[in-house]
Order: C-alpha cells, then sequence, then structure tokens
C-alpha cells in the first residue's frame, strides 16, 4: 500500500516476474498445470481465436468488462487452464499471493443447430487440416459464428464463478480465463468441440465423405487427353496389335519374318523393321513357288543361280 492509501503501481515486468515464480513453485506439486503462453503481443492469431474473441466482445454485457482480463492474459498470470465438455476451469494469479480459482460452465450446443450446421457444410469442407487451420471458405466462417444458429456461445449460455473478493459481476480474472480460452484455441482448435460437446469427427467424416465422391464423380468422367485404341489406329495408320514383326537385315538387305519379340531384339540391336516384300506375281502354283522360292533365297545364292544360268545359255547358242 503506498503513503496515500491507493496500491502501490506494479510494472508489467514484475507482474510477469511474479506470475512465473508461482508457475514453478505450483508446476512442482502439479505437473499437468497448463499454463496460458502468448506467442509475440497478440492475444490471438488464428482463425478460431480471433472468432471466440469477438464473439465475446459482441455482447454488451461482456463488452464494458472483458477488457479486464487481456493485461492479466499478456503477463502469463493464467497459471492453469483445463477445458471439458461444458465446462472451463483456471487458476489466475491477482495481487495476493495465492492464485485465484475460476469456474466456467458453457451449455452445450443444441442439437438442432449441429444438425442444421452439419447440413449447411455439406460438400463444403474438403479436409480435417483445412477445418482445423481454420483455412475453409468464408460462407462456413459465417455458418460457424452465426449468432442465433452458430456453433458459438451467447452471454446468456456462459456462467461464471471466482473465488476473489470482488463484488464486480464478471472480475478481471474471469475475463483473464475468457481471453485465456481463445489463446488455447489457437494452439489446440479442437477443444472448441470438446468445450461445446459435439463431435468433431461428424464434420470430418462428411468431408471425408465428399471429398472421395467428389474423387469418383471425376474418374467416371473420360478425360478428352485419352484417345482409344481405335482413334489411335486409325491416326497413325498402324495396328496396336501384330504376330508377325518384318526385320531387315542391314547387312544383306532381305527381310526375314519373325516373332515380336524377337523384333524386340533386332531393334535394340540397331535393326529397322520394314514391311514384307511381296514376291513377284508368276502364273500357276509352280511359277509362284519358284518366284518364292528365287526372292527369299540368299544372296550369295541367288548370285551363283544367276551365273549357271548365264553359262547355260552360253553352251546353249555353241550347240547352236
Amino acid at each position: 500500500m503506498s503513503y496515500w492509501g491507493f496500491p502501490r503501481y506494479i510494472s508489467v515486468s514484475e507482474k510477469k516476474a511474479k506470475a512465473a515464480r508461482k508457475l514453478r513453485e505450483l508446476s512442482k506439486k502439479n505437473p499437468n498445470l497448463k499454463p496460458v503462453i502468448l506467442q509475440g503481443t497478440s492475444l490471438v492469431r488464428t482463425w478460431w481465436g480471433k472468432a471466440w474473441n469477438l464473439n465475446l466482445e459482441r455482447y454488451a454485457d461482456f463488452e464494458n468488462r472483458i477488457g479486464r482480463g487481456r493485461s492479466y492474459v499478456r503477463h502469463g498470470a493464467v497459471l492453469d487452464l483445463q477445458i471439458a465438455p461444458g465446462e472451463v476451469q483456471a487458476l489466475v494469479q491477482g495481487s495476493r499471493s495465492k492464485p485465484y480459482s475460476v469456474v466456467i460452465s458453457i451449455k452445450k450446443l443444441r442439437k438442432e443447430i449441429w444438425q442444421t450446421i452439419l447440413e449447411q457444410c455439406q460438400g463444403m469442407l474438403e479436409s480435417l487440416q483445412e477445418l482445423i487451420s481454420g483455412s475453409f471458405p468464408k460462407a462456413i466462417g459465417e455458418i460457424f459464428t452465426h449468432r442465433d444458429s452458430g456453433m458459438f456461445p451467447s452471454s446468456k449460455e456462459i456462467a461464471f464463478n471466482c473465488s476473489c473478493p470482488d463484488w464486480a459481476g464478471m472480475c478481471k480474472h474471469v475475463a483473464a480465463t475468457l481471453y485465456g480460452i481463445g489463446a488455447r484455441l489457437d494452439e489446440s482448435p479442437e477443444l472448441f468441440f470438446t468445450m461445446r460437446n459435439v463431435e468433431m469427427d461428424d464434420l470430418i467424416r462428411q468431408a471425408v465423405t465428399d471429398h472421395k465422391e467428389k474423387l469418383l464423380a471425376r474418374a467416371s468422367r473420360k478425360s478428352s487427353r485419352i484417345i482409344d485404341e481405335a482413334d489411335l489406329s486409325a491416326t497413325f495408320g498402324i495396328a496396336l496389335e501384330q504376330d508377325i514383326v518384318i526385320v531387315s537385315s542391314a547387312s544383306s538387305g532381305d527381310t526375314v519374318p519373325s516373332s515380336p519379340r524377337k523384333g524386340k531384339r533386332a531393334e535394340s540391336s540397331g535393326r529397322v523393321t520394314s514391311p514384307a516384300k511381296s514376291p513377284p506375281l508368276a502364273k500357276g502354283l509352280k511359277g509362284t513357288k519358284k518366284a518364292v522360292a528365287k526372292e527369299t533365297a540368299p544372296r550369295g545364292k541367288r548370285a551363283a543361280n544367276a551365273k549357271s544360268d548365264k553359262m547355260r545359255k552360253v553352251s546353249h547358242k555353241a550347240k547352236k
């Protein structure tokens, strides 16, 4: 107490040091404490934390009193904050040595409102990550934060109690706890669904189902980039399945029929495939066989046959 009867001014650094000492002392007895520690100077950073605080500040009976708890959150006075279905419990360090106990009760979200939200969000959510990060479409955010049919509680659905002697309806410790909830939702948005006593899996299950239906619908549509086999054959003038591949010998220039497997080996060794040469037309079956045999004979043998024919012709002329 100061000389003039007013409380002595305590700087922010002193408040932070006092809260830190008390937190270390309590943590030795209860290692499960979950203090509210801000990352930076902002009270909240994510969509869920901001939406929680904005919801509190838009009610007249909260707006004029909730600001008293901002500085408490900033200097680490919320030593513990536990969120359970329909209830939040906290320990807040005040001016006294012993921290004050705060209990905030929040009514369960009505089933009809939750069902309406599920129906309105159908086909709009893509994944769990989208829901947790708050990176969903603006329309979903408006559904969640609607004043009458959204998920965030009104002032009439919130009741609180604090162990401090402050006569005010909402003391600084309660206000600090309410802001602490917003900071905690920055870290764990799924706790919001726990607090409102609804299953987040209902939204996730619906999002997964919608995503699966979209993929199936997309798979059932044929892409314009895919060409049918018939179209491919007509475009390039080839048959997609062939029983025989004709391989041309680079050394002899002759064409030899082979199987597709042999054709692949020939291509790998540098041989070039070419269409088969048709045998010359001949009269009668006998002439055809001779023409085919002559055409398909090896080059050396054909040369020998030609030389033999030439000698027979010269001998025949000599006889005459």
